[in-house]
């Protein structure tokens, strides 16, 4: 990686943070997610209430940069030609990884077998590489992180905003919820664990309210990814395969709750056994936005 992309006041901290296990992408957490909405001002609102801030614009699409603490995420409304339509809900499109050097990452998981994603950027845009994901998703993959990260290139700050709005209730990245098809649970550990070193947790290791379908911890130790597979008649049953949603880690999940209340969040409480808890919570979906899940974080 080029010595410009990690600051050195950050590769301390970040070396120290590499797990035990096998990391093959030398993956370093984390990096953004991205929804594509066709109502970027509902879902915006949404996010609001749980604490992110408009922070930055895109420079020549519809697209704006939310963040709170450690956490971006990105609403793309901009349609391109050979895109799908937006949906109007929220759809979680993207997830972004940090990773010492980019390039080579997607150079080695399409050696792989994983299809790189090809697209046209305009002028004074960055053409962040990336993989395709589940369903229509895609992973992208970034290493200029710190001092001088994409947003600098990509997007104009929104005058009179802090760029850097505080955590609410200490809220950070805990995971991704992915929806898979029937049997089809061994293909998808396969895929994270030979592509990213991610392992597979014991299945007496839950976390959260809704503990069904098997959990994969990323070589980093910074993110779990959940794979949940479709149960008849059950909150989580749904025959598509895709990324469901964001679970942000707290340290104490029913004072994040409380504060999340008086902002106006609306949370599960008596769907199918399903409650906050000092485990975890899930927000209801609305016409705003998806849910979200909060979960106490072990670490």
């Amino acid at each position: 990686m080029p010595s410009s992309a990690i600051p050195a006041a950050s590769a301390t901290p970040w070396r120290e943070a590499l797990g035990e296990m096998p990391n093959p992408l030398g993956l370093l957490g984390l990096e953004f997610v991205e929804y594509r909405t066709a109502r970027p001002q509902a879902l915006g609102h949404s996010l609001e209430r749980l604490g992110f801030r408009p922070v930055a614009r895109h420079r020549s699409r519809e697209v704006l940069l939310y963040r709170q603490g450690d956490m971006n995420i990105i609403v793309n409304a901009h349609r391109g030609t050979d895109e799908p339509p937006l949906s109007p809900h929220g759809e979680l499109a993207a997830v972004a990884l940090r990773v010492r050097d980019a390039a080579r990452a997607v150079r080695q998981l399409s050696a792989l077998g994983a299809w790189p994603v090809h697209r046209t950027v305009e002028v004074m845009e960055l053409n962040i590489p990336a993989i395709h994901g589940v369903g229509a998703s895609q992973i992208y993959f970034v290493d200029r992180v710190g001092e001088f990260s994409i947003y600098d290139v990509d997007f104009i700050p929104i005058p009179g905003v802090d760029p850097r709005p505080p955590a609410i209730a200490g809220l950070h990245w805990f995971g991704i919820v992915q929806y898979i098809g029937w049997e089809r649970m061994e293909d998808w550990c396969a895929f994270y664990r030979e592509l990213f070193g991610f392992a597979e947790l014991p299945d007496a290791q839950r976390f959260g309210v809704l503990p069904s379908g098997r959990i994969l911890a990323s070589p980093c130790g910074t993110l779990y990814w959940q794979l949940v597979e479709p149960v008849a008649d059950a909150l989580d049953a749904d025959p598509d395969e895709l990324l469901q949603r964001v679970a942000f880690g707290t340290a104490d999940v029913m004072a994040a709750v409380a504060e999340l209340k008086a902002r106006g969040v609306l949370f599960v409480e008596a769907a199918q056994g399903v409650h906050s808890d000092d485990r975890g919570a899930l927000t209801l979906p609305s016409d705003d936005g998806p849910s979200f899940e909060f979960v106490r974080d072990p670490r």
